[in-house]
């Protein structure tokens, strides 16, 4: 029907003795079944069932016959179909053939093309001293300790304190209270009305304040509000980060000196810079097979992956005991946001099921085992529990073309021309067997 879409039409036509036959057989069904008064069970003429029970039945006869001459349609042209059919025009006559007008979608012819051999610019993976510097402070800051002082609170003090917030217009209200929480001091993660007002607070000090929340602050029972709080603070204690030395090393690794924690920091940033390197060169691929002969993405698809979003958003606000049902957001205006992401997810797994097809890619049931070992690795379940819920809840397909797809886009890696600064002098080798030079 449209080309340039996934979408096709069909007319189904079922010619009148078998309509006739189905008829009734769910007739019968009907007069066996049916309890009509003034008449025992299974003794109802069969007249009176096919006038009683008339609408009852063409809907059975329908439901029953149109699915089967649909599959054996899109079977004899070779339709791979999307989704579910929409069955639409339905004519019913007497004596008269069946039809139906059927909608539905169909996954799209993909021409990869030469999909290996693929160019894509790599940058290297290349550590500096300031990004050690900034992993041993993070070290640092980890291994701080809270000494209680008696003076002014400062900035990075850590406050213990009780406290209480109150809606300005309802001051009976409590919409919070904390008892020995803790309260740090112009850090990230502390709201800066909290920091600016209690700046300078000592041990025994209470202090009140009011806050204005805005309308789409992510906590709903503060959202909108002028909040009034009540700060009692109980201790001030001051942030004490250790010296930068060997025993800073041995206090935080199991290494004996700072040099020997560097290194392995240093090895540690730049593997996680390998791979998000190696992850952005994978996309680059992706892209440029998606941009090399474009092809439409079934409706159906991108809905299914828009669902798997917006769950996966609820879930995060569940995670941090929001109500999604009470979160002030736009949830039609977030769905529309994420398509883009949605079609071009859509859009890479398919060219990734078709690498695996045209590879002869598989996944054995042993790499599934060893995946579903790692998940039950410090867990309170076993193997065989995960195995047995991700079979009855349809994840063991889910993880089986997941895995498939990663196999692929591997292949797709190791049988690409990576170009990197270092290799621009010099011919490039294919991702791959620049791996296994590296190894030998």
């Amino acid at each position: 029907m449209e080309a340039e879409t996934c979408k096709r039409e069909l007319v189904i036509e079922i010619p009148p003795d078998v309509v006739r036959k189905e008829s009734e057989t769910i007739a019968a069904d009907f007069a066996r079944k049916a309890q009509v008064p003034g008449f025992r069970r299974g003794r109802v003429p069969r007249d009176f069932i096919l006038r009683r029970f008339r609408d009852a039945i063409r809907e059975e006869v329908a439901q029953s016959l149109l699915p089967k001459f649909f599959d054996t349609a899109v079977k004899e042209q070779h339709f791979s179909v999307v989704g579910q059919p929409s069955f639409q025009d339905l004519k019913f006559e007497e004596d008269q053939p069946l039809t139906a007008r059927v909608a539905f979608e169909v996954l799209p012819e993909i021409d990869l093309g030469d999909y290996k051999g693929i160019e894509a610019t790599e940058e290297e993976a290349t550590v500096t001293d300031a990004e050690v510097d900034e992993a041993i402070e993070h070290r640092r800051e980890d291994a701080a300790t809270y000494e209680v002082v008696d003076r002014p609170a400062e900035d990075s003090d850590l406050l213990s304190a009780n406290y209480q917030g109150h809606d300005t217009k309802a001051p009976a209200s409590r919409l919070l209270e904390v008892k020995d929480g803790t309260i740090r001091l112009g850090e990230e993660g502390t709201l800066p009305q909290f920091s600016e007002n209690l700046r300078g607070v000592r041990a025994g000090e209470t202090r009140e304040f009011e806050i204005q929340y805005a309308a789409d602050f992510p906590e709903p029972r503060v959202a909108g509000k002028t909040v009034r709080f009540r700060v009692e603070v109980t201790a001030v204690k001051h942030k004490a980060v250790p010296a930068l030395d060997d025993e800073l090393a041995k206090t935080v690794s199991e290494f004996a000196t700072l040099d020997e924690l560097r290194a392995s920091l240093r090895q540690e940033i730049e593997k996680r810079k390998r791979h998000r390197i190696e992850a952005e060169s994978k996309q680059k691929l992706l892209d440029t097979l998606a941009a090399q002969k474009p092809f439409p993405v079934p409706e159906a698809l991108i809905e299914a992956r828009l669902e798997d979003k917006l769950k996966l958003a609820a879930g995060q606000l569940i995670d941090q005991g929001i109500d999604p049902r009470k979160a002030r957001i736009d949830w039609p205006k977030l769905r529309a946001g994420f398509r883009e992401d949605a079609v071009k997810d859509v859009r890479n797994t398919l060219i990734l099921e078709k690498v695996a097809e045209a590879e002869k890619i598989e996944i054995s049931p042993e790499e599934i085992d060893e995946v579903i070992r790692g998940y039950a690795a410090g867990g309170d379940e076993t193997p065989a529990t995960i195995k047995t819920r991700l079979t009855e809840n349809g994840g063991l397909a889910r993880l089986q073309s997941s895995r498939r797809n990663q196999k692929a886009l591997d292949f797709l890696y190791r049988n690409a021309k990576i170009v990197r600064p270092s290799s621009l002098a010099a011919p490039s080798l294919p991702a791959g067997a620049e791996k296994k030079h590296e190894q030998e």
